[in-house]
């Protein structure tokens, strides 16, 4: 376990925000969960590849950095196969060794940013798969038990973006390791018709999986700014899912409002859509813009403080509420600690 004080985090996070920890714990194996200091969630943070976080403040206490390592088959029975995968593995490197492997079920969520241990607290999903869909096990540390403990897919809870990890229990468990169960046999996931449409350009009608990840790559990379480029966190606000009812009335008052199924009663309603439609797209803020690319990335084109990005959400997020009566959620973990919370010599330089 590797230890630095006062660290820079403006290299920790896609949005490259220029904050500051009073201590950085990295985190390299399961042996080194064991002797960490307690996690103290009014002062502390768990980051992993900082791909969908807002830093507003600087952390006084400590930032506790996951890199455990480490993928391998465990089990083949039939078609189907176990792996299980450190925590700080990168995602997208993931989805293309189990490729290699001549493994199917992670190809549409190719070049999703972050590490694999964020994976089953957001449920990432893209192009019609959710992680749940593959998800067998999730490994992790009970901060308040002191034990290490083990989730089926269903003690996950599962939702559209969330997860037992997200809303529920909020900083009680630094995952360490996940397993997924994937397929020899090979099931395309096409239904999204962007997918199919990028496929067919390229004359491909009867895709492998590595074709299915390659388009899926080509799309994000058209539609989406590189956070290596310019810092940014990907979508910034949830699609915000509605009753049947609600979705038909902003139809029938706003012409072209994409929606899509998201259960038998609920429809998903495209954020992106109601933002452009309010005039937001490609507004820019002193540093802090909202993407001409897709409406939904929110950008720090330089020096934008998370502060300001935060300003900017907030102005975009009454615009959509004063519109359409909807509550835009944000992705992103905002994290600020509260006026008077700050440690000694630790004051926010947002």
């Amino acid at each position: 376990m590797k230890t630095l004080e006062h660290p820079s985090l403006k290299s920790l996070n896609t949005f490259g925000i220029d904050a500051t920890a009073a201590l950085l714990l990295t985190i390299e194996t399961e042996e080194d969960i064991l002797s960490l200091p307690a996690f103290d969630p009014r002062k502390d943070f768990m980051l992993g590849a900082g791909s969908n976080v807002l830093f507003v403040s600087d952390v006084p206490g400590t930032v506790f950095l996951n890199r455990i390592s480490g993928k391998i088959i465990i089990a083949e029975h039939d078609d189907q196969t176990q792996i299980e995968v450190g925590a700080g593995e990168n995602w997208h490197q993931l989805v293309r060794w189990s490729l290699d492997q001549g493994l199917s079920g992670l190809e549409n969520l190719s070049l999703i940013p972050g590490s694999t241990g964020a994976a089953p607290i957001q449920n990432i999903g893209a192009y019609g798969v959710e992680l749940s869909s593959v998800l067998e096990q999730v490994t992790a540390w009970d901060w308040q038990q002191s034990a290490r403990v083990t989730f089926n897919r269903d003690e996950c809870r599962f939702g559209y973006r969330d997860s037992v990890f997200k809303s529920r229990q909020t900083d009680r468990y630094l995952i360490s390791s996940i397993r997924l169960r994937l397929d020899r046999r090979f099931r395309p996931q096409l239904e999204y018709k962007g997918l199919r449409k990028a496929l067919s350009s390229e004359g491909i009608d009867r895709p492998d999986p590595m074709q299915v990840s390659d388009a899926v790559i080509r799309i994000r990379q058209q539609k989406l700014p590189d956070p290596a480029v310019t810092g940014n966190a990907g979508s910034f606000f949830k699609n915000p899912v509605v009753s049947m009812d609600e979705a038909e009335w902003l139809c029938s008052r706003f012409a072209g409002l994409p929606t899509w199924p998201a259960s038998a009663d609920r429809a998903k309603l495209s954020a992106a859509w109601m933002i452009e439609h309010c005039g937001w797209k490609g507004v820019c803020e002193n540093d802090a813009a909202v993407s001409s690319q897709h409406a939904l990335v929110l950008l720090n084109q330089g020096q934008a403080s998370g502060r300001q990005i935060l300003a900017l959400s907030a102005k975009i997020a009454k615009s959509i509420e004063q519109t359409f009566g909807i509550l835009l959620e944000a992705e992103p973990k905002i994290y600020q600690v509260p006026e008077g919370s700050q440690g000694p010599g630790s004051g926010s330089r947002t």
